[in-house]
C-alpha cells in the first residue's frame, strides 16, 4: 500500500484484502469515503452478485469496502483473491447497469420535521434555507444499512452539514428524512435514530413482502422535493 499525502484520494488497484476471522475477507478499494472509491466497490459488488464464485455466501458493501463472506470448508483464501481479482478487472459493462434515480416527496418542518427549526438556528439561517440546500442536491446512495432499506445519501452541501443529536431518539416514525454531518436519510421502518429530522416522505421503502423489498440499491441517485400535507394522499407506496 502506497502512502498519500492528506486530503488526497487513494484509491487501491489492485485492491487490498484484510481477513476477517475464518470465514470472511474485506475487499477495501480505498482510504477514504468519495464517490469514485464507492463507485469501484458498486461495480466489484455488481460483478461478484451476478457471477458469484462458487461458495461464496453473503456480500456486503459499504462506504469503500465490501465483505465477502464465504464457506471456508470449500475454498480457500487465496483462492477466492484470486477469482475476485479476475472480476475486478473483468470490462463486461452488462454486469454493471446504470444507478436509477428516485425522487422523493418531502413535508419539511412541523410535526413531519421537529429539528428543521433547530438545524436552522444552528447554522443561523431561516428553515426555508435548510429546505433549498437540502432540496438541491442529487445525492448518492453510498450504501443500505443500519436497518432493512435504509439508505445512506450523501453529500450534503457543507453548509449544512451538522452534527448528531446529542441524545438520540428512541422511536423514529417510518418515512423520517433526517441530516447528521455530511450525510442525509430515510428512515424505512421505525427505529431509534440519532439524526435531525427535517421532514416525512410518504414513499414507502421497505416492503419484505415485495422483491426486491426496497426501490434503492448502492450507487442509485435521490433527489427531494417539497410537499405540503394535503398532497399526501397523491402518494402510496406503489410510487416508490
Amino acid at each position: 500500500m502506497v502512502s498519500c499525502p492528506s486530503g488526497i484520494i487513494m484509491h487501491y488497484d489492485p485492491p487490498v484484502f484484510r481477513i476477517m476471522g475464518d470465514r470472511a475477507l474485506l475487499v477495501e478499494l480505498g482510504d477514504q469515503i468519495s464517490p469514485s472509491i464507492n463507485e469501484k466497490v458498486r461495480e466489484l459488488f455488481l460483478k461478484l452478485d451476478r457471477r458469484p464464485p462458487e461458495d461464496v455466501l453473503e456480500l456486503v458493501p459499504s462506504y469503500r469496502s465490501l465483505m465477502v463472506v464465504y464457506d471456508p470448508l470449500r475454498t480457500g483464501f487465496d483462492r477466492l483473491r484470486k477469482e475476485i481479482l479476475e472480476l475486478h478487472q473483468a470490462s463486461d459493462p452488462s454486469l454493471v447497469p446504470e444507478p436509477k434515480t428516485l425522487s422523493v416527496p418531502v413535508i419539511y418542518g412541523g410535526e413531519y420535521g421537529p429539528d428543521l427549526e433547530w438545524v436552522a438556528d444552528f447554522h443561523r439561517i431561516s428553515p426555508e434555507e435548510v429546505i433549498a440546500l437540502h432540496i438541491g442536491t442529487t445525492y448518492r446512495v453510498y450504501m443500505i444499512g443500519f436497518t432493512p432499506g435504509y439508505p445512506y445519501l450523501g453529500e450534503l452541501p457543507e453548509g449544512l452539514a451538522t452534527p448528531r443529536r446529542e441524545t438520540p431518539r428512541t422511536v423514529v416514525p417510518q418515512g423520517s428524512v433526517a441530516i447528521a454531518q455530511r450525510q442525509t436519510g430515510i428512515y424505512p421502518v421505525q427505529s431509534p435514530g440519532g439524526w435531525h429530522i427535517l421532514g416525512w416522505t410518504p414513499i414507502k421503502l421497505f416492503d419484505a413482502n415485495q422483491w426486491p423489498p426496497t426501490p434503492l440499491e448502492m450507487g442509485d441517485r435521490v433527489r427531494f422535493f417539497p410537499i405540503q400535507k394535503e398532497d399526501i394522499h397523491r402518494w402510496t407506496s406503489s410510487k416508490a
